[in-house]
């Protein structure tokens, strides 16, 4: 993050204003849209970072973009941000709105990484297991990751937790290069 302070001060005022209107979901729905487009398109990252764009054609480019996809308090948002030349923390606010948003509605997310992609009966099984174990509501967010090579890493509330091969076989080279071993035998 470039700025934590600023995307938390401008996500907070955000709910803030949100929650009076009654506009959480729909907002926090909007945001997930925003990060999901500034995650697959870089040029509209780079739209929001450029100093050369101008602000009104930044703001009818953003329009052309999100009109009919977000609300129109999110849209205004976003014209609020260019107007204060804020617009490059669009990502960052997007992120910090949602991680605030899950700590009002208590949510945790977890986060599972797998050599290959699971199907749903195990997601099921997984996300019982760890809402057992968490007394929030969990969402659960999957990646895959073919380097792990089998078993997989949980990331759930700052903690990880590495079942994976590569931690093993990793784990299993630290000790043959520190030779515990030989001086075991003498």
């Amino acid at each position: 993050m470039q700025n934590p302070r600023l995307a938390s001060r401008y996500a907070k005022s955000l709910i803030d204003l949100v929650q009076e209107k009654g506009q959480l979901e729909a907002v926090q729905t909007d945001m997930l849209f925003l990060q999901q487009l500034v995650k697959s398109n870089r040029d509209v990252v780079s739209l929001l970072r450029s100093p050369i764009i101008k602000a009104d054609k930044k703001q009818k480019i953003m329009a052309a973009i999100l009109d009919g996809r977000v609300s129109a308090t999110t849209l205004a948002f976003v014209n609020l941000l260019i107007n204060k030349a804020r617009e490059s923390f669009l990502p960052e606010i997007a992120v910090e709105y949602t991680r605030q948003y899950n700590v009002i509605k208590n949510i945790s997310m977890v986060k599972i990484t797998t050599a290959v992609a699971l199907d749903n009966a195990t997601l099921d099984t997984i996300r019982q297991k760890v809402a057992s174990e968490i007394p929030q509501q969990v969402q659960l967010e999957t990646a895959v990751n073919a380097d792990l090579i089998g078993g997989f890493v949980l990331e759930a509330n700052d903690k990880l937790f590495d079942a994976s091969v590569a931690r093993d076989l990793h784990d299993i080279k630290k000790q043959f290069s520190q030779n515990i071993y030989v001086s075991a035998i003498r």
